[in-house]
């Protein structure tokens, strides 16, 4: 599950990247799930039609197969279908369980596209039924108390990993004390290069 604590933190970019790796570079069998069915946007990145998803076989009394949307040999995408503005439901079933337990038996990646949890209950529903987290952070926005905030929510022990998103170069210079154009090297000698 790739989550963040706020909203337009670049987990969707960052879901999207990570399931194009493992995809192309790696040919693992991806199936990339928009799991955002308040505000789904993977369907824009992949240029794709959001008509059926993930949130209308949730919805439906009837069980169907939900529409997989074949984006190369290896990445697979499952789209959240229209939005809905009280997934509770459907992301606390049964059917969900199902969803991912099958999907993990038939791709070597799932990676689920999740809304923020620090703002909606609706990913930390979501974070029980998965093996593990990455953490998206804004660098230059999240506050401190909300990536405490989303860390409590889905537990500390689940996170995999936190991709800091949006650090500027000028930053990371001050932080290490030296700039983007050269820096100094204290050898063995006490040489600089």
């Amino acid at each position: 599950m790739v989550a963040s604590a706020l909203a337009s933190e670049g987990k969707t970019l960052t879901s999207t990247n990570l399931a194009l790796t493992l995809s192309e570079s790696y040919q693992r069998k991806v199936l990339l799930v928009d799991a955002d069915l308040r505000r789904p946007a993977l369907h824009d990145v992949f240029q794709v039609p959001n008509l059926m998803g993930l949130g209308d076989g949730l919805r439906n009394k009837q069980e169907q197969k939900l529409p997989l949307i074949q984006v190369s040999p290896t990445l697979t995408l499952l789209p959240a279908g229209k939005p809905d503005p009280d997934p509770m439901s459907g992301l606390t079933s049964e059917r969900m369980k199902r969803v991912l337990a099958e999907a993990s038996e038939q791709f070597d990646w799932v990676i689920l596209d999740t809304p923020p949890v620090a703002i909606l209950p609706d990913a930390n529903l979501v974070a029980a039924m998965v093996d593990v987290i990455v953490l998206v952070v804004d660098s230059g926005r999240t506050s401190y108390t909300a990536v405490q905030k989303a860390i409590e929510s889905v537990g500390r022990d689940r996170i995999m990993g936190v991709v800091l998103n949006r650090v500027k170069d000028r930053d990371l210079a001050a932080h290490y004390g030296y700039s983007s154009y050269s820096y100094k090297y204290g050898g063995r000698y006490g040489r600089s290069y």
